[in-house]
């Protein structure tokens, strides 16, 4: 989970989506190993979570998008 938190870090900078724009605020206050550890644990919480209602991944859209 943490790499490919690492990953994702290396490709959210510039990008205006809600969970790009979080990263970018971590950034900002924390070092970036605890970016990828806190990312990493968003991720898991979210795949916990569908998993055990049985439901799909449906992300979140921005008022915009709609």
């Amino acid at each position: 989970m943490i790499h490919g938190a690492r990953a994702v870090l290396g490709k959210a900078g510039g990008k205006t989506d809600a969970r790009s724009q979080w990263i970018g605020r971590m950034r900002e206050r924390r070092h970036p190993n605890v970016v990828a550890v806190a990312l990493a644990n968003k991720n898991a919480r979210i795949v916990w979570s569908i998993l055990s209602r049985q439901e799909d991944y449906r992300p979140v859209q921005s008022a915009s998008a709609i």
